[in-house]
């Protein structure tokens, strides 16, 4: 069995303010209201834009678990369009709107929530509030803190901690909804619950035509002294056809500000200035010329000077960079290592580095010591650097060098070469006679030096290479 919806709504400005803040739609498939806020930065405009790219979810194609999808979907892209208008027009940067949006296939009801505004469903007689307000007081009575008879009268009532506001964090309550025929639902601002007791509301959606409906409760709610604008949707869930028909009905800040024209703020700025001297009827606070929708956005407060924080961001991310770039550049002038300047050793402050325009090492100690004096191993690694912990570390090296150098110096010296001494004439002595007397013989040693010759090191390859 398919079922349809016979729907009605209705906004009123209220009694107290000059221009509409809030939007709604309904349809076959579709209820929607949105509750503007920012107070001068264009609620009106927010919850226009609002509506205008929801609404398009009025069609009888999308069913079942889609909707969710779908309803998603459209509040992230009405999320979007606010974020334009505000690139648009700076003025506007802190306006927002609230959402809820039933959508409906005949069969179950999709819902999606951001904000204060409320989905409430009438069943058998029994009043049932279907979203949960994102405010805070609410929050203080999910908590346990207060009632929710102190959350009526509490005068933080209207904070609200999540709306649409064109950030990338106002993400949606959703959930899929079942329906039945006699089902009755109705949307409203936080114009009507914050001055209309659940049971009066009870009792006026007790009976009546969705038409009538309407109009009752929102003249309780100006009876009951509400300085916000009211607006409601009904909508009966029916087995026949509508008696309302299938023609759309859009009342608020939409229908006010023609389709399209979102994208401008002319309207707003027109009512806002005729409207710094209205009369309110004793309401506290307006005398001062403060909007009460802008304490809305007391957990959120609306942002100054965009330009300044762009640059102030930019001036954080160089500085981050800048930073970095200099505790690496102070880390590179702790280090030390032994090279060659030139023919000689020398101890560089720095590291080796190929960066065009930037040099990261320089000479710190040129030492006395040539390349040319060390041996081939320890000339080639002094030429491809030789690193140290640090200052103490590279003159540890140097002096092992020059130590090396002295070595190799001394093993090569050559050796001086005797003088011999004139000869004697022979004295002749008369001959004695003697024992004969063996004499050893001696071999020459296996190795013979010559007249001239130098001395050999131990180890020759460890000065191999000295010049």
């Amino acid at each position: 069995m398919t079922l349809s919806l016979d729907y009605a709504t209705l906004s009123d400005v209220g009694r107290v303010r000059r221009n509409n803040e809030d939007s709604a739609y309904a349809g076959p498939h579709l209820l929607l209201l949105a509750d503007g806020m920012g107070g001068a930065a264009a609620g009106e405009v927010a919850s226009a834009a609002a509506v205008q790219v929801i609404r398009r979810l009025d069609t009888p194609e999308i069913g079942g678990e889609d909707m969710i999808e779908a309803l998603a979907g459209a509040v992230h892209r009405a999320n979007e369009r606010l974020s334009e208008l505000v690139e648009e027009d700076p003025e506007r940067e802190g306006m927002g709107s609230t959402v809820t949006a039933l959508m409906f296939d005949g069969k179950q009801l999709g819902l999606a929530h951001l904000g204060d505004s409320r989905a409430y469903r009438m069943r058998d007689g029994v009043l049932y509030q279907l979203s949960h307000d994102h405010t805070f007081v609410q929050s203080l009575v999910d908590e346990g803190r207060i009632s929710q008879e102190e959350a009526f009268t509490h005068p933080h009532r209207n904070l609200i901690l999540r709306v649409l506001d064109g950030r990338p964090d106002s993400d949606p309550d959703l959930e899929i909804l079942d329906v039945r025929a006699g089902d009755r639902l109705m949307l409203c601002s936080d114009g009507l619950p914050d001055y209309v007791s659940d049971e009066v509301i009870a009792a006026s959606m007790a009976s009546g035509t969705p038409d009538s409906v309407v109009v009752e409760l929102i003249t309780h709610a100006l009876e009951a002294g509400s300085n916000d604008n009211v607006t409601c949707v009904v909508a009966d869930v029916v087995e026949t056809e509508p008696a309302s028909g299938v023609q759309p009905q859009l009342v608020g800040a939409a229908a006010e500000l023609a389709q399209g024209s979102t994208g401008r703020g002319e309207p707003t700025v027109a009512i806002r200035t005729g409207g710094s001297g209205h009369g309110g009827g004793g309401h506290g606070g307006h005398g001062a010329g403060l909007d009460p929708e802008e304490l809305r956005y007391a957990p959120r407060p609306p942002k100054r000077f965009p330009w300044l924080r762009r640059i102030a961001v930019l001036v954080i991310i160089l500085g981050l960079i800048g930073g970095g770039g200099w505790f690496a550049y102070s880390w590179t002038q702790k280090q030390y290592y032994v090279g060659s300047d030139g023919d000689y050793v020398a101890i560089f402050k720095g590291v080796e580095a190929d960066l065009p325009g930037i040099d990261l090492s320089k000479v710190y100690e040129r030492q006395s010591l040539q390349v040319d004096k060390l041996p081939t191993y320890s000339r080639e690694q002094v030429e491809g650097n030789i690193q140290a912990d640090n200052l103490a570390g590279a003159r540890s090296i140097v002096a092992e060098l020059q130590q090396t150098a002295a070595e190799c110096a001394a093993k090569t010296k050559p050796t001086p070469t005797p003088t011999p001494k004139p000869s004697t004439p022979p004295v002749s002595k008369p001959p004695v006679s003697k024992p004969p007397v063996t004499t050893p013989v001696v071999r020459p040693s296996t190795t013979p030096t010559s007249p001239g010759s130098t001395a050999t090191p131990d180890n020759p390859d460890d000065c191999d290479g000295v010049r």
